[in-house]
Order: C-alpha cells, then sequence, then structure tokens
C-alpha cells in the first residue's frame, strides 16, 4: 500500500511537470522505477500503459484551455508512434544486463539535455506564428518515439525543446500539442511491449498508481502552463534527472566506482544542480524586468506616435473648431 501511494504521488509529480513543461513524466517515473529495481523493458512499458490515460487526460484538458494545435499533433503523433513499436521492440529484446545502463545512459543524456537546455538558453520568438513544416516534424517525431520507448521516456525532452527553438509556436501550444501527440506514442509503445513481452514483469497496481497521480495533475498541469516559468523547472527536472541516473550508472557492473569516486562525482553533480537553478531564477527575474522595460517603452513610442499625429492633425487643419457636445457644457443656473 505504501508502495502505491508513493507510485501515486510519484505520478502527481510527474505530471505536473509534464504537463506545465512538455517533458518529464516518463523519464522521471522511469527513472523511479529502475531505482527501486525494476526490470527496465517492464518500467518502460509500465510507465507507457499509465501514459495512455495520462496523455488522454492532459490532451483534453490543453485543448479546453486553448493549447493544442491539431495539425502539429497529426503531423508529429503518427511518426512518433511509428518510432515508439520499434523502439518498444528493440528493448524488449536487449538483455537486462545490458538494458539497465543503457536506459540510465539515455535518461542521463536527456536529463543533462534539459539541464543544459533550460539553464543557458531562453526561447526564441523571432520565428512566431510560421506554420511547421512535416519534413521538420515527420524525422522529429520518428526519433523522439524511438528514444522515448527505448529510455521509458524521451518524448517530451526531445521533440518539445526541438520546436520551441525553432520559434515558430508559442510555448503553451507547444506544450499542449506535444503532450496531446504523445498519447498516440504511448499507445504504440504499449502494444510493442505487450506483443513483445505479453504481461511479464508488467504490476498493474504500479500502472493504476502512476495514472491515479496523473490524472489528478493533467487538469492543473494545463492551468498552470501559462503561469510557470519554464527555465526553472526544467533547471530542476534536469538536475534531479542526472542526479538519480548518474548514481545508477557510478553503481553499475560497467563502472563499478569506488565509494571516493563515487561521492565526488555526485558532489559536483549537486552543486551544478543548485548552481543551475539559482541561475535559472535570476534569468528569469532579468528576462521579465526586461519585457516589462519593453513593454514601457513600447507604450511610451505608441503614446508618442499619437501625439505626433495630434499635433499634425492641428497643423493640416489650424482654423479647424473642435465640436462640443451639448450634453458635456457645464449648466450655469441662476439662483432665485
Amino acid at each position: 500500500m505504501k508502495t502505491l501511494i508513493l507510485l501515486a504521488l510519484a505520478g502527481l509529480g510527474a505530471q505536473l511537470v509534464d504537463g506545465s513543461l512538455g517533458m518529464g513524466y516518463g523519464v522521471t517515473s522511469t527513472t523511479l522505477l529502475l531505482a527501486i529495481g525494476t526490470n527496465p523493458a517492464a518500467a518502460s512499458a509500465t510507465v507507457h500503459l499509465a501514459e495512455i490515460g495520462t496523455n488522454l487526460a492532459s490532451g483534453l484538458s490543453h485543448w479546453k484551455f486553448g493549447n493544442v494545435d491539431w495539425k502539429v499533433v497529426a503531423k508529429i503523433g503518427v511518426p512518433g508512434a511509428i518510432g515508439a513499436f520499434a523502439g518498444a521492440t528493440v528493448l524488449s529484446n536487449i538483455s537486462t544486463a545490458v538494458a539497465g545502463p543503457v536506459m540510465s545512459l539515455i535518461l542521463l543524456g536527456l536529463g543533462l539535455y534539459l539541464l543544459a537546455r533550460f539553464t543557458l538558453r531562453g526561447i526564441d520568438k523571432r520565428q512566431l506564428g510560421k506554420p511547421m513544416r512535416t519534413r521538420f516534424l515527420a524525422p522529429l517525431g520518428l526519433t523522439a518515439g524511438f528514444i522515448d520507448a527505448t529510455g521509458g521516456g524521451g518524448w517530451g525532452p526531445v521533440s518539445t525543446p526541438a520546436i520551441l527553438a525553432s520559434g515558430r509556436m508559442e510555448p503553451r501550444k507547444t506544450i499542449g500539442s506535444i503532450d496531446t501527440s504523445e498519447f498516440l506514442v504511448s499507445l504504440a509503445a504499449s502494444l510493442g511491449f505487450l506483443f513483445a513481452l505479453g504481461s511479464q514483469g508488467i504490476n498493474a497496481f504500479w500502472v493504476l498508481g502512476l495514472l491515479a497521480g496523473g490524472l489528478v495533475a493533467a487538469p492543473l498541469a494545463a492551468w498552470l502552463v501559462r503561469f510557470v516559468p519554464p527555465r526553472l523547472l526544467g533547471a530542476g527536472v534536469g538536475g534531479m534527472i542526472v542526479s538519480t541516473n548518474a548514481t545508477s550508472l557510478l553503481s553499475s557492473d560497467w563502472v563499478g566506482a569506488s565509494d571516493p569516486v563515487r561521492y565526488a562525482v555526485l558532489a559536483v553533480v549537486y552543486v551544478t544542480w543548485a548552481a543551475a537553478v539559482v541561475w535559472s531564477f535570476r534569468e528569469y527575474r532579468r528576462e521579465r524586468a526586461q519585457e516589462a522595460a519593453e513593454a514601457l517603452v513600447a507604450e511610451a513610442e505608441q503614446l508618442a506616435e499619437q501625439e505626433r499625429a495630434a499635433r499634425a492633425e492641428r497643423r493640416a487643419h489650424p482654423n479647424q473648431v473642435a465640436s462640443v457636445d451639448v450634453d458635456d457644457v457645464p449648466v450655469c443656473r441662476t439662483p432665485r
């Protein structure tokens, strides 16, 4: 029962992150399942089965709040489903001894990408509003879907930053569209695992625990996406994924690091993580101040332009008398 409650809380937290950031449910949940000793293929299958329900709820919530571009969902979701099915088949046929470190390595890479992406870079808005091309979205979906199934997560960390970096979609629609299209990816990955593994190693109670937490968080996350600073959240989640999977890799047979080496590496990871969060917060505050200053400058320029237009109008018609509304003229009454 305690495990079920912990999984529900993990699912709730992971969905809050995923629904407001466009990534994080798979890598967060899979990292947790690997940490408690779950078979890598079974961990990915469990997470993807839970994601079928959470992604459906998240997609409906994002659609309700106007965060979904259905053309983008179709262009990236179908190739993503194909890649996810292939990835699930590949992972199911790799031995556990190899799959565990491989999955930790993939998750570590995704965590590093998240940490660096949201700590060091903002969002390019210069291309905002331009259409998303199929020749860009299809290969992106295929790659992200394959990584998502083999790594137990990765759909969001690969596809969301790529679309944000293009600058063609506003962040809330990018996140909503990626979350919605992930339903197809999760469904295809789950089918791939079920065909290859059957129900072997998949704990239905764990699926229900993750699903319950995710369903509670989905509508809240779709609402929060308008307010939560992605930069700060991305740095926090990225650091958590890096630290957890770095610990797993250092303790694995691949590396087998001694205690002093492991402690030294993890100390560097934790210090870097804390510095990234602090830096992200400072950059977020700076960006907000800059946006506020730019808004004031734009408003001042607009007022100045209106004043120049009014002066030009008066010079063009110097003898024109302004019309006066009789109702606005005060009436002077003589006291009786």
